[in-house]
Formats: C-alpha cells, structure tokens, sequence
C-alpha cells in the first residue's frame, strides 16, 4: 500500500481559499468514516488548521482525481475553486512533507511548535474513528519520534516566535505602553492562551477573555489575573478594548461592522487594534473599512515575524539533516514491510523440515538405534531438505544463464568463494 498527501496551504493559498476547506472539529469523524469508505482508500488521517488542511491517506493506486471529487462534495465547491491551489506528495515525499510539518518547518512562522499538537489531535481522532491502520499509525508514530528529536537536538524553538507572538509584537509597535491598554481576548483555545500569556508577560493593563462557554473564559481568565465574559456580553465590553485577538472556531463571524462602528462611537473614535487569527475569520472584512481600526489577518502578520528568526533558519539546516536520515529509517520499515510476508512463508517451511526430520529422528530412538545415529540421522536430514530446493533452484539459473540468481544467492547465503 502507498501513502500520500494532498492538500494545502499558507504558502499555496490566500486566507478566502483557505477557510472553505477548513474541516471543523465537530465534523472531522464523520468526514474520516466518509472518506475510508472511497475506493482504494485503505488508511486516512485529516490535519486541519488556520493555515492548512490536508489528507493522508493510505492507497492502492496514486489516484488524486477520487479526492479532489471527495474534497468538493464533503465541503460543497467546485474543483477549479480550489484545485489550482493544491500540493499532491507520495511516499518518500509524503513521510518528509509529514516530517516537516510536524517540526514546524513548514509554518507560517518557523519551528512553531502548536502544529505539533495539532498533528497529535489529527492522528487521535483517526484512531478513534478507526480509520487508522498500519502505515499510517506508524507513520504519526515516526513522525512524533522526528519532531522531539529535532526539538531536542536543535534551537528550532529557541525563539519565542508564533502567530500569537506575533500579534503581541505588532500591538507593542502600535502602542508605546501596553500597561495603559485593555485588549479582549476572544476564544478560550491555546492560541488564545499563548495570547494571553504574551500580553501578560508585556504587562498589559487590563485582560477581557470573552468566549462562547464562560467556564472555560473564566478559567482561563484566573490563570492571568484577567475578567472573564460570556460571548454574549462582548457588545457591551466591546468599546473598552484597545486590543481585540480573536481565534475561535465559528463558522461565521462574530464581530461585524456594525457592532465595531457602534464601539468606535462609544470611544469617540480612539483606535482599536485588532487581528484575526481564526479561519473562517472571526472579523468581518468590511471592518478594515473602518477608519479608527487596524485590522490584521493571519495572513498580514508575515510582516511581523522577521525578528526572532535568525536562529531558528540555522537551526532548520540541522533540522532538515535529521529528517533526512528520519525518512530513510521510516523507508527502511516501509521497504521491510513487503518482505513480510516472504519471511513468515520461509520460516514456516523451515519448521515443517525440522518437524519432519525430528520425528523421523524419534522413530530411529523407538527402533532401537543409539542417540549417536538418531543425531546423524537428524543432522541429514535438516541438511538435504533445507538446501535441496536452493540447490535445484541455483541449478536451474546455472542452466539458464541467470548470473543475477546467482550472485544474489551468493550473498544471500553469504557464500566464500571456494576458489
């Protein structure tokens, strides 16, 4: 069986593409059991994030056609909306594309280390769904084996440097003194928390965390000395915020226009910073249209993240290294896999011989003769059976000219030249 990737991402796809192919939590199981059921779809996992979403899936054929179809129907599109867009790997490729991902180096930001989360979030629901099965298992297995082992060996993640890093980092050039602002968090998830801790850390005057569960707003609320309210309150809270970060995983938006114009107007227009890190975007877009507002996507924070990478490009170098030497011992188990079943058979026959020959070796004990030629008997016996068909094999090629046999014979039974 192969294995492949298709799918795409922040380097192959703006932010409007992006966001129709996000696969939503809730939904992922069903689409895994859907997509399982596909012809010559043996094995299947689904990573999807902000900034990619990918299949990998375990095959018969390299047949990319069947799910592009799937990919249009499971989320309602037309191919050409968004098969120009669209990365297609197998095998070595896809175990080093896997490899890449996982470690951060194919990211947005450099060596981010939160993709690795979401790769183990993508391999436990395919677990649980079932639709895992040996390759792929193995595969995540390697891949997680991979990633510690570049973040162990190298300065990958030395840099504190993430999209959420990164938002802060923009507000600290925007505002000269972040004691003096209230930001509003919106969502309670990790990139939310690594927020909240980055502004923290930058001694933020006020926290608001808003999110749709108050529970978890304000659990996550007490963690930074900040004020927890329901999604439901953040109309009312809204005109305080010198700083909005939204990340959440609605499908729709939850600040539009009007609520945003209706704020600046409470504020007498004092300007509000704002990013949006979710796909499908929290913000509408018509709020950049808004003068006293400054409206980041995802997508607009690669102007941001320059600094903090120097160290993190060196350590990719060595990072890169590893992986290949990663692919090469996955490759090995890969290759080892097809020989399986070759080795059982082989073994199996060489039990029927020693079976064989041990009984007859018994039967020479019950009729009387000494262990000496019961021992002999035996030794013979394993010997002309298990070089008996080698023998007429090697011959066969002798007669036929077939020196690749031999040779291959040769080092198989690691056979000194006589001569």
């Amino acid at each position: 069986m192969g294995i492949l990737t298709l799918g795409l991402n922040h380097n192959t796809a703006p932010i409007l593409i992006r966001e129709r192919l996000v696969f939503p939590t809730e939904r992922l199981k069903f689409a895994l059991l859907d997509l399982i059921k596909l012809p010559q779809i043996g094995e299947a996992a689904i990573l999807s994030t902000c900034n990619r979403t990918e299949l990998y899936c375990g095959v018969e054929t390299d047949n990319q056609d069947i799910l592009i179809d799937w990919i249009a129907q499971e989320q309602r599109l037309q191919r050409e909306d968004f098969q120009p867009y669209l990365y297609f790997h197998t095998d070595a490729e896809t175990i080093r594309h896997m490899f890449r991902v996982a470690c951060g180096l194919d990211s947005m930001i450099l060596g981010e280390p939160q993709i690795l989360g979401q790769m183990k979030s993508a391999y436990q629901v395919a677990a649980e769904a079932g639709t895992l099965g040996k390759t792929l298992s193995k595969l995540f297995q390697h891949t997680f084996t991979a990633a510690k082992k570049v973040r162990t060996d190298t300065a990958i993640g030395s840099s504190p440097v993430s999209v959420a890093f990164a938002a802060v980092r923009l507000a600290q050039r925007i505002f000269d003194d972040l004691s003096r602002q209230t930001a509003i968090l919106i969502g309670a998830g990790e990139t939310i928390e690594l927020t909240a801790r980055h502004l923290t850390e930058s001694k933020i005057g006020h926290l608001i965390i808003a999110n749709r569960t108050y529970d978890k707003a304000h659990t996550l609320a007490t963690h930074f000395n900040g004020f927890a309210i329901s999604l439901a309150e953040l109309p009312k809270h809204l005109a305080k915020a010198d700083i909005v970060v939204s990340s959440t995983a609605s499908q729709l938006p939850i600040l539009g226009k009007g609520g945003v114009e209706s704020a600046l107007k409470a504020r007498k227009h004092k300007p509000m910073f704002m990013v949006d890190l979710a796909v499908p975007r929290d913000i509408e877009p018509e709020v950049a249209q808004l003068r006293d507002v400054y409206l980041y996507t995802v997508d607009d924070l690669r102007n941001t993240i320059e600094e903090n990478l120097k160290s993190r490009q060196e350590a990719a170098k060595k990072a890169e290294e590893i992986i290949d030497t990663e692919v090469e011992h996955f490759l090995d188990w890969l290759r080892a896999q097809g020989v399986t079943a070759t080795i059982r058979d082989f073994r199996s026959q060489a039990q029927e011989i020693r079976a064989e020959a041990l009984n007859r070796a018994r039967q020479a004990l019950r009729s009387g003769k000494s262990p000496e030629e019961a021992l002999d008997l035996l030794a013979n016996l394993l010997t002309n059976k298990l070089i008996h068909i080698p023998s007429v094999q090697i011959k066969q090629a002798g007669i036929y000219e077939r020196h690749d046999l031999i040779a291959a014979a040769r080092e198989l039974f690691q056979l000194k030249d006589s001569s």
